[in-house]
């Protein structure tokens, strides 16, 4: 029996998510004969179709589908071996490219991004800060950070848990003392608040206590917008209470500068998720960057 060859793995994993030979060949940068030979040594090797052809198309049998998913797998091993090694030698060099929301680029990611920059030399990071989703495909993005409260809708992208996040209502101490104290969800209902996003209509909190009791608040925002960091810095000159990620308060609250308004309510938790797309080989430097935002991000989000 012929020995196993890595290449065959590779180039038969890229037929399949290219969507065929021709594709493939374009995408990789070699012949079709190439691709083919190495599908064909494949084939006999395991003494299986993995791919029908015909004159005009090739499609993956039944076989090939259950094959694809291991082979998938290895090839992944491959390149996060390789990686591995390259940063361990130091020579781990090329370009990945991350997108990304306002919120997440001001406050989670610019400390990180500069640490994993210092630990490879060598590599180049592309930053898109955008608040509208990404076609990562046509894009031709690496990666992107996307925050979400509902389940991301099923697709052909990967997606990677980074960190579950707390939102919690903020007010600078002045503000959290005028008039009456805020002691339930129901005294939010005449204070001047401050919410992100500034396209939405029928504006509410919906809060969760720590014991599991949920309520819903309307509100009237006196200033809607999609940077935190705008809203934040207007909570701390007194213009009203916000919901915020608690962790893009934290040296706020230890400077005395914001308060929490409501401590044992929630006003939300959401997920950040890393998103990829599934049809492409990945380079040495995008294994590091994801290995790096799942190693990290969770304890730099974190509440406390």
């Amino acid at each position: 029996m012929a020995s196993m060859d890595l290449n065959d793995y590779y180039y038969f994993v890229h037929v399949v998510e290219k969507g065929g030979f021709t594709r493939a060949a374009e995408a990789l940068g070699i012949p079709k004969s190439r691709l083919s030979r190495h599908v064909a040594q494949l084939e006999e090797r395991l003494d299986a179709v993995l791919i029908q052809r015909t004159t005009r198309q090739s499609r993956i049998t039944e076989l090939g589908e259950v094959f694809y998913q291991h082979a998938r797998a290895v090839v992944d091993q491959t390149e996060r071996a390789e990686a591995a090694l390259k940063r361990s030698k130091n020579t781990l060099s090329g370009k990945v490219s991350l997108s990304c929301s306002v919120g997440v680029a001001q406050f989670a990611l610019k400390g990180l991004l500069a640490r994993f920059l210092a630990d490879n030399p060598r590599v180049t990071v592309l930053q898109q800060v955008t608040n509208q989703t990404v076609d990562l495909v046509a894009s031709g993005i690496d990666m992107s950070i996307r925050g979400h409260t509902d389940p991301l809708p099923d697709s052909t992208l990967i997606q990677r848990p980074l960190a579950t996040v707390d939102w919690r209502l903020f007010a600078s101490p002045d503000h959290a003392a005028v008039d009456e104290p805020i002691a339930a969800p129901s005294d939010l209902v005449d204070q001047q608040t401050l919410i992100l996003g500034w396209q939405g209509a029928g504006d509410r909190w919906r809060l969760e206590h720590e014991s599991g009791e949920r309520t819903s608040v309307q509100i009237s925002p006196r200033l809607k917008s999609d940077d935190m960091a705008t809203l934040k810095q207007a909570a701390i000159e007194g213009l009203g209470i916000v919901a915020l990620p608690a962790y893009t308060c934290r040296q706020e609250l230890a400077s005395g500068e914001l308060v929490r308004v409501l401590p044992e309510w929630r006003a939300g938790r959401a997920k950040l998720n890393l998103v990829m797309p599934r049809r492409r080989g990945l380079a040495a430097p995008v294994v590091a960057l994801q290995e790096f935002l799942q190693s990290n991000l969770a304890a730099y989000v974190a509440e406390a």
